[in-house]
């Protein structure tokens, strides 16, 4: 027994020494990456498109707004009507094919952005928007 306590005491100082290492690296790296906080909005978003043909398009998508600063979390929720009516508007302008191709789906998406963005621009004097997201994306 006391030729393994001084192993042990090594093994248990070294695993400690690592430990510690690895939480200084993680606090290091930790403080250099930005704080983002997301806003969904609710509820999800169905509208339609334009189609060639008779029959009506529909879309629906689940949109997250991210930000640089937790703090503006609160007037996104307070601006939501105007961003949904936004993004309802820019949908609804959209060709079959641009919805449907995943090449349209990301310039819907960036139209989206900016034109948030603008509107967050003229209502608040900033743009808060580091992305918009679509987290579900379904048409018909």
């Amino acid at each position: 027994m006391s030729k393994r306590q001084p192993l042990l005491m090594v093994l248990l100082s070294l695993l400690l020494w690592v430990s510690t290492a690895v939480q200084a690296q993680e606090e290091g790296s930790n403080g250099n990456q930005a704080k983002y906080s997301y806003f969904s909005l609710e509820p999800e978003i169905t509208t339609n498109y334009v189609t060639e043909g008779p029959r009506l398009g529909f879309i629906k998508v689940k949109v997250e707004l991210m930000v640089d600063d937790p703090k503006w979390v609160s007037e996104l929720e307070y601006h939501s009507p105007l961003i949904r009516d936004v993004i309802i508007e820019t949908l609804a302008q959209q060709t079959a094919s641009k919805i449907k191709s995943l090449s349209g789906r990301e310039a819907i998406r960036k139209a989206c952005l900016e034109k948030v963005n603008a509107l967050l621009l003229a209502e608040t004097n900033r743009r808060m928007l580091a992305d918009l997201l679509f987290t579900k994306y379904l048409y018909q």
